[in-house]
Formats: structure tokens, sequence, C-alpha cells
């Protein structure tokens, strides 16, 4: 049995129906960001209201977005060729008010498939994912999905593992997206499961310490935070909804 706390889910406060959120989502003080493998949407927070979209291209060969995040005036989206192997990934950025194409970091073979990425204490945090079974490398299970910690010239300063009691749980899938939340809280989803994990960095060592979970009516996959309105936002792939929260307790 887990040991760490059962949590009651996070406050409900609203859904929101969109065409794009089968992958990840984002969020700012406006809008919010539906993620699909190849294109996004851009949404009225309160409205729902469509606003922009930007889609793959011939120009722009996205294969597999993930998880994004907004730093400043830029969407940034984790991207991946999965389910392709050997696993290729990079991060992608765009301009928040017309969602056109500014940047891309590639990382190239590095340490798996890159499903999620987030902006904390002057660092950026990256997920590399590993999977049992269709977008796996042979001999290399979901045990090596690992969160690296990089500064802002994308040097690694960290990397940690997470907790095989976490992993059980995500049935030979990964660590679908993560957010920093309060209190020094890292959130992280499965890839199906309707569960938040809460998880801190260890005191020493390289695995993650997981603290809590949280029930939640979504089912695993992109979350988003924005912390002055105090709001979670997570995707709900079969309605292709995004599910907005209050942090409650987590923000206390």
């Amino acid at each position: 049995g887990l040991s760490v706390r059962r949590l009651p889910p996070l406050p409900l406060l609203k859904k929101y129906s969109t065409d794009e959120a089968t992958q990840g989502v984002a969020a700012d003080r406006r809008h919010f960001y539906a993620i699909d493998n190849t294109r996004i949407g851009k949404y009225e927070r309160g409205s729902g209201r469509r606003v922009g979209e930007r889609p793959a291209s011939p120009v722009l060969p996205l294969i597999h977005m993930d998880g994004g995040m907004v730093h400043g005036n830029r969407l940034v989206c984790s991207h991946s060729n999965f389910s392709e192997t050997p696993m290729l990934s990079s991060i992608e950025f765009f301009d928040t008010g017309t969602l056109r194409h500014i940047n891309s970091q590639s990382f190239g073979l590095d340490a798996g498939s890159l499903t999620w990425v987030d902006w904390h204490a002057g660092s950026w945090w990256v997920c590399f994912g590993h999977y049992n079974g269709k977008g796996g490398e042979p001999g290399k299970s979901n045990a090596l999905t690992s969160l690296v910690r990089y500064d802002a010239q994308w040097r690694k300063i960290a990397g940690y593992v997470f907790p095989l009691e976490a992993i059980a749980r995500w049935d030979g899938m990964t660590a679908s997206g993560g957010v920093w939340g309060p209190g020094e809280r890292l959130i992280v989803t499965g890839h199906h499961a309707p569960e938040l994990f809460l998880f801190r960095l260890p005191r020493a060592g390289s695995v993650l310490e997981l603290v809590g979970i949280h029930e939640s009516p979504a089912e695993g996959q992109g979350l988003a935070i924005d912390i002055p309105t105090r709001r979670l936002f997570q995707i709900q792939r079969k309605e292709r909804a995004v599910y907005e929260f209050d942090l409650g307790p987590l923000a206390s």
C-alpha cells in the first residue's frame, strides 16, 4: 500500500470545450492555450471563446507537441517524435499574442521523449519520458523517466527520477504533465489515471519525494498553473476539454 496522504480533489470551477486539448494546456492571466500534437488553440479565460490558432505546416513540421507553459510573452511547448524511435526531443517557442513560431531548442537524441517543461527558481525543468510499450525503446522501461534541471543557457544543473511507488501507477506510461506549484511542490500527472501527484525535491540523493496524491475528475495529461489567480488547468483528453480548478488547499 501507498504510505503517502490521499488528498481531496481540488474544487472544479469550469469546463471549457476545445478542438485541441488532447495533449497539453498552458495559461496566462487572460488566456489558455489548448495543445494538440500538431496545433495550438488560443482561448479566452472565462468566456472560452477561441481567439487564435497555429497549425503545423511544411514550414513548421511539428510531430508531437505535449505539455506547455507561458514564460513572459512566450508560449513554451514540449515536442518529440513520439511514437517513433529513437526518441528525439525539442522545445518550441511561440509568441503568445500571435502564436507565431519564434524559436526552437533542440535536444536531439537525449534522455528520452520530452513530455513537459516548466520555468521555476531561475531554471528550466524538463521531463523526459520513457514507455514500456508503444513509443518505448527496446530494453528501457518507464522507470527511466527523468526530470532534468537546466540553467537559462540550457546547461544541465541537476537530474532526478520518480519513485517506483508513483511509476507503478502509470500503467506502463510516463509523467505526462507537470508544473511547479505553491510551496515548492511539483504537481505531476500520469497518462490516464485521475490523480495529481505531489512531489518535492529530495534532501539527498536523486529520487523525488512523493508527498501526496490528489484525486482529480480529469484523467492525466497536460497541466498548467496561474499562481496570481490561484488556478490550475488540466485537460480531459476524451472530451477535448480544459478543466479549471481552484488551487484551494495547495495555495495555502
